[in-house]
């Protein structure tokens, strides 16, 4: 069921918003609107603007929170915003600081990463490389050439060059190396080197000694600024974790406050007509149990005022919808929120779900043994990970359990134990006529359910001359009274019965729309396109026919898939050959865990179908507002 909402608006002095906010609104359930959307009529009433004071710094406390290895929350304790504030700012500093430091020790790795990178391959070289870049008379080139060229350069060209190739190092594709050549031939053979692709590497003036003792110095140097950076960040951490109850608790509370400070975007503001004192205005929905213990609780507060009203059609709002039902129909609430939530003024229909869902799926599926793994599996999933969908399948299971014994079915064995219905294999015909009947007992449920839905909106159309509604219901009564009376042998009533029945509703439905502006004293009762109208209504009507037909036999689905359970367990029994003395035990086991998985997953997607095409279509729209508690965030 819907709980019952109330509207209320609260007020009290400006200076006193946090305090109302934060004992009242952290307490009660509530539902905010915005005071200026809905307090239109009210003059004078400006919007609620000040700057979060909090949202800065509680930016740098979810910095600090996203370094903490241990996020558990902070043990309930009082704090001030102030003092949360002081800590966070404080504790920031000090890790700027070391930041600042990291920065820098960071900035000399890679620099030093770099220097080991560019005379890694130099290493062979036994010459010093300050005084080589210190070379005035000869040019010289560090670099890398590529194997192909190489071995031709070494073949066909370096004999004839006036110039000295030093090789350092090799690898898979590149000989590593220096040049050396006067200064006089240096742009013509620098020319001859570029042809032949050589890259060449740029070596800093920062090396010492050979490139061999370049190399180990700065790989000293490189552990040495490693070490300082581990120890940054082992004091960084230290910090961290010897202050991590504090940062939690300053975290949480400036996220309480940062919280509370937003309401004032829908709260309003005036001032009073005989002081210069400033009133704050929140509106919101409440439930009528939260209302009660709210307005009770303000009784001592001389600061806080409340008017509630149970009247919602000056608002300008809907009132939100928040759902209560019995705990073992509340997991068939995923369903019907998958559809959409029902309106304040209608019904809802969970647990109609709850009960059509289950004892659908167990028409669908009866079989006591795979019911009742279903029923076990269910249970423990839904204890263990809290699953709505777990708890449907456990409730459905009991259902599949008991048609289990109306068909007789253990397993898929039908000799076990004794049925108490029938057999749906030996009784192909009653299995679907029943299913039909059933279906129609349906389409009738969803029918009244919504006329009631009509009275709740007051819409004389849906009532009196919709499809679902009196009229509808009616004809289709009428026509299942028919048949039921043909198939038993017995004569149909007299014409006249027949035609107050059939052709009235019919007549009702066709001018729906004419009857209903007339009910509600529109001055236009039909459209200007009078031959429009009589041709949309016939072929509409034509529909309307088919549907009813189509719906009903739409269920016949219900007890075809009761036929093809048996009939796939009699293909299980057949592979596992259980007439024998030796049944295959393991065929049996898979067969069964085959049959209980596939076969419940088609069964259970196919009964949401009916729920939602045969039933939820007749009489819900699913357009209600989700109840979102401010409280809850």
């Amino acid at each position: 069921m819907i709980e019952k909402m109330k509207f209320l608006s609260i007020t009290g002095p400006k200076s006193d918003f946090d305090r109302v906010v934060n004992v009242y609104l952290n307490k009660y359930e509530i539902h905010l609107e915005n005071a200026l959307s809905e307090l239109r009529s009210v003059h004078d009433l400006k919007p609620f603007i000040e700057i979060n004071p909090y949202k800065e710094v509680l930016a740098k406390a979810e910095e600090l929170l996203e370094k903490l290895d241990n996020k558990a929350p902070a043990a309930k304790s009082d704090m001030t915003p102030r003092k949360a504030s002081e800590i966070i700012i404080n504790l920031t500093a000090e890790l700027e600081t070391l930041d600042a430091r990291k920065k820098d020790l960071k900035e000399k790795r890679d620099h030093l990463r770099d220097l080991m990178t560019k005379i890694q391959p130099f290493r062979h070289l036994d010459y010093e490389v300050n005084k080589i870049l210190n070379f005035k008379f000869t040019k010289f080139r560090f670099g890398r050439i590529s194997h192909e060229y190489f071995n031709k350069f070494s073949k066909y060209v370096y004999e004839n060059l006036t110039t000295l190739f030093l090789e350092c190092d090799r690898d898979a594709e590149y000989v590593w190396g220096v040049y050396f050549v006067p200064a006089a031939y240096s742009v013509k053979i620098d020319a001859i080197y570029s042809s032949l692709h050589f890259e060449r590497t740029y070596l800093p003036a920062e090396y010492e000694g050979t490139p061999e003792d370049a190399y180990k110095l700065i790989n000293k140097k490189l552990d040495k600024v490693l070490n300082q950076l581990k120890e940054v960040a082992a004091l960084e951490k230290e910090k961290l974790i010897t202050r991590s109850d504090e940062i939690l608790l300053a975290h949480e509370t400036l996220s309480t406050f940062s919280r509370n400070f937003d309401v004032r975007k829908l709260a309003a503001c005036t001032k009073s007509s005989d002081s210069e004192l400033f009133y704050f205005i929140l509106c919101g929905w409440m439930t009528e149990d939260n209302t009660k213990a709210f307005l009770k609780d303000i009784e001592e507060d001389p600061n806080v005022y409340c008017l509630s009203d149970d009247e919602h059609g000056d608002l300008t709002t809907k009132p939100p919808t928040k759902l209560k039902n019995f705990r073992l129909f509340k997991p068939f609430e995923m369903f019907v929120k998958m559809y959409g939530l029902p309106a304040y003024n209608e019904i809802d229909p969970t647990s109609f779900v709850a009960i059509t869902y289950s004892l659908l799926f167990g028409i669908m599926f009866g079989d006591v043994g795979q019911g009742l793994c279903l029923v076990i599996g269910g249970t423990l999933l839904y204890k263990l990970k809290k699953m709505s969908l777990a708890a449907i399948i456990a409730t459905a299971g009991v259902f599949s359990t008991i048609m289990g014994f109306l068909y007789g079915s253990l397993f898929g064995f039908e000799d076990i134990i004794p049925h108490l219905w029938l057999k749906p294999m030996d009784n192909v015909m009653t299995i679907l006529l029943t299913a039909v009947g059933f279906g129609a007992v349906l389409i009738l449920v969803s029918m009244i359910l919504n006329i009631i839905n009509g009275i709740k909106a007051r819409d004389a159309e849906k009532i009196f001359f919709d499809t679902n509604g009196i009229a509808g219901l009616v004809f289709y009564g009428a026509a299942i009274v028919c048949v039921l009376l043909v198939s038993s042998g017995k004569a149909l009533p007299a014409a006249v019965i027949l035609i107050l029945f059939f052709a009235v509703p019919l007549l009702i439905i066709f001018f729906r729309e004419p009857l209903a502006h007339f009910v509600e004293k529109k001055t236009k009762i039909f459209p200007d396109n009078k031959g429009m109208f009589f041709l949309e209504s016939f072929f509409e009507l034509l529909e309307i026919l088919l549907s009813y037909i189509t719906n009903s036999i739409s269920f016949l689905r219900v007890g075809a898939f009761a036929l093809s359970h048996a009939a796939m367990m009699g293909v299980v029994m057949l592979l596992a050959n259980v007439e024998s003395a030796n049944p295959n035990i393991f065929i049996l086991i898979l067969g069964n865990a085959f049959v209980a998985g596939m076969e419940g997953l088609i069964v259970g997607i196919q009964v949401l179908r009916l729920e939602y095409y045969e039933m939820f279509s007749r009489f819900y729209k699913g357009t209600g507002k989700v109840f979102k508690p401010y409280k809850n965030k």
